[in-house]
């Protein structure tokens, strides 16, 4: 029987949380630690180069991409994770996107409709900025 780690610790700086029963409608920039028992309607960025986790517990939900270095999951996210330390899908995870990860502990139950993809730490990331992406919509709608 293969013996259980120690869940991933906290990330330095404060904690924010998505309470059950809430539902934050756009995007959220963190630093520090997320954990989501509600729902969010958008996507979850950690801060440039800050020690962030996001916690997605069992009745929480996030439709949106998830854009941080380590990500547990026990809920569910529509959307594409890019994680640049790790991933670990609980039991009762539920993912339908795509998973960019280094590092990733599935348990048994986890579901995952999408890809994965890994990518090693010492990889430049080709994920491009969600701001980027943003700008550029708008410079091509004012065309």
């Amino acid at each position: 029987m293969r013996k259980k780690n120690k869940s991933v610790p906290f990330a330095e700086g404060n904690t924010t949380l998505i309470a059950s029963g809430t539902h934050v409608i756009g995007d959220i920039h963190f630093s520090g630690n997320l954990e989501v028992e509600g729902r969010v309607t958008g996507n979850v960025v950690a801060e440039e180069g800050a020690d962030a986790r996001a916690r997605i517990l069992p009745e929480g939900r996030v439709d949106g991409d998830v854009r941080v270095p380590v990500v547990v999951i026990n809920g569910h996210i529509e959307g594409n994770i890019y994680s640049s330390n790790q991933v670990e899908l609980a039991d009762k995870a539920v993912v339908e996107g795509n998973l960019h990860y280094a590092l990733i502990e599935i348990e048994k139950g986890a579901q995952v409709n999408g890809n994965f993809v890994h990518q090693t730490t010492d990889e430049p990331n080709n994920v491009v900025s969600l701001e980027n992406i943003a700008e550029s919509s708008q410079e091509t709608s004012s065309s």
